[in-house]
């Protein structure tokens, strides 16, 4: 079932979601090569946020977006699949029309937890940092533009990842392979330089496995950003919802 045809799939995540987890995972199949954040650096410097590792990132590779996907499409022709891992608030300051002939996928997680995780690293994060609103504006400009998007929640993998990258797989029409369930322990080369700051619970892995700490709760100081994130994330998931129901409809 494999396609015949280069392909770029664009993964668009919020952070501390499963979307390092899905980069591993993609890594691990025979004719993909995956791309970690690429447009970091462009975030950084557009934004002036200082994040953990800010002048490693943006010393490690190109801030200019054209010079970026430039990259990206040489990789396209020389593997044929490129996986792209996004962050939805990096997006800020693109022209998001170079998403359109791609295959895109939106990954989305319950906000109570995200901001629980996200709070460890970044004790004050706001709804810029989480992506949320990122990722439902970047949805009605998919829609808007005649793209149907694939929206997953994490809980999708989580629950059973060989049935939700199977189905995964599926929708993107290329072949599900074993391997993409397991890797081994420690970082992969394609891992930015900011991995250090955020992917411990990757390192320590071996597969999909929800982490004990999913279940922290919510620092009372971020109640109020729960509140005006929840809508966001509701909309991304009725969109899941309605979508899915169409995609039963039709077998």
């Amino acid at each position: 079932m494999e396609k015949e045809f280069n392909m770029i799939i664009n993964l668009i995540s919020g952070p501390r979601n499963i979307s390092t987890a899905l980069m591993y995972s993609f890594a691990q199949h025979s004719q993909i090569k995956v791309v970690d954040e690429p447009f970091y650096a462009h975030y950084l410097i557009h934004t002036r946020l200082d994040h953990p590792g800010r002048e490693e990132t943006i010393a490690s590779m190109s801030a200019d977006a054209n010079t970026v996907l430039n990259e990206i499409h040489t990789l396209e022709k020389e593997h044929g699949i490129v996986f792209l891992k996004n962050m939805a608030h990096h997006h800020e300051g693109l022209d998001w029309s170079y998403s359109l002939p791609m295959q895109n996928i939106l990954l989305i997680r319950d906000p109570k937890q995200l901001i629980a995780s996200f709070a460890q690293v970044i004790s004050q994060p706001t709804l810029q940092d989480i992506g949320l609103k990122h990722e439902a504006d970047i949805l009605d400009y998919l829609v808007e533009n005649g793209i149907t998007p694939i929206v997953i929640d994490s809980n999708d993998i989580l629950i059973d990842p060989h049935r939700g990258l199977n189905q995964l797989c599926k929708q993107l029409e290329i072949d599900f392979e074993e391997g993409m369930l397991t890797w081994k322990k420690g970082p992969i080369p394609e891992d930015g330089s900011w991995a250090k700051y955020w992917y411990k619970n990757v390192h320590n892995s071996t597969g999909f496995a929800k982490q004990k700490t999913s279940e922290r709760p919510l620092p009372q100081h971020c109640e109020g950003l729960y509140k005006e994130a929840f809508p966001y994330y509701q909309k991304l998931k009725n969109y899941k919802l309605k979508h899915a129901t169409k995609i039963q409809s039709k077998k």
